[in-house]
């Protein structure tokens, strides 16, 4: 069995988060040459990719990420007026977004399936429960893919928001020959001492563990999960467990193969202790 890899591309990365439903098309064609790099070096990838503006901004406005909550909380808009019509919304947009990037998969001859969240995942957080044999068992060359979902919960919720993050430290850490988890995010090389328009060069912390401060930052009026924080710490668990984890400007695609085979490039390395 090939060795693999999961990467995370991040949604603020491939959409433009402040546009609802607004797609980077040559930011994803860039990342679907990374895929390519892999394949050319004996390597499967596991891609997991975030929602961007095709979930955050109408899951906010209805608070999925709480679960059910009183309808009296809510104003209609012009698309849905119940909770429920917006978890439908979010997952029709999210098959969107995903299916450009199925497309953009296939133009490039790379064979992939996708396993949508909504159809086999039940709860949210590290403990939801799904199987993940299907990743496991994927044939050589097959790129298995998944995302950030609106999922099933049990009552008294009935639905939640199941974070990338939360998926990618499942498949790295319970996927057979998985060697690296990679998250190519946007905006920045990865983790800075301080929000990204305060920072220099010199404010990228090369190597993190779980005992290093750093002041992220979290755009918590459009986010309904935990931004640079919950990355890096779910990062950190995922390399407690022998796998090695880079976070690296999706921006640079070259930096994202790089990270991907095992090759030194700028970026942030996670650890979960410095020895």
């Amino acid at each position: 069995m090939r060795d693999k890899v999961v990467v995370k591309w991040g949604g603020g990365l491939i959409t433009e988060k402040n546009q609802l439903c607004t797609v980077d098309r040559d930011i994803i064609r860039s990342l679907v040459g990374t895929i390519i790099t892999c394949h050319g070096n004996d390597l499967d990838v596991i891609l997991v990719h975030g929602a961007g503006s095709f979930g955050h901004l109408r899951a906010k406005q209805w608070r999925l990420n709480e679960g059910k909550i009183d309808p009296s909380n809510f104003i209609a808009d012009d698309f849905c007026s119940t909770q429920e019509q917006a978890v439908k919304l979010v997952r029709k947009d999210m098959l969107t977004l995903n299916s450009i990037i199925m497309e953009e998969l296939t133009r490039a001859d790379i064979s992939a399936a996708v396993l949508s969240p909504h159809k086999w995942v039940n709860g949210t957080g590290e403990s939801f429960q799904g199987d993940l044999t299907f990743f496991a068992g994927a044939p050589e060359g097959i790129v298995m893919v998944t995302y950030g979902d609106v999922v099933d919960c049990d009552e008294p919720l009935q639905f939640g928001i199941l974070s990338g993050d939360d998926l990618v430290t499942r498949l790295a850490i319970e996927v057979p020959n998985v060697k690296r988890l990679v998250f190519a995010i946007g905006g920045v090389d990865g983790i800075l001492r301080c929000p990204p328009d305060r920072a220099s060069e010199d404010d990228l912390i090369e190597i993190w563990s779980p005992d290093i401060e750093f002041e992220g930052e979290h755009k918590s009026d459009i986010d309904v999960t935990g931004g640079i924080g919950l990355k890096a710490a779910r990062g950190a668990k995922v390399a407690q467990n022998g796998i090695e984890v880079m976070m690296v400007s999706g921006q640079h695609p070259q930096r994202v193969a790089d990270a991907c085979i095992g090759v030194a490039t700028r970026g942030t390395k996670v650890v979960y202790n410095v020895k």
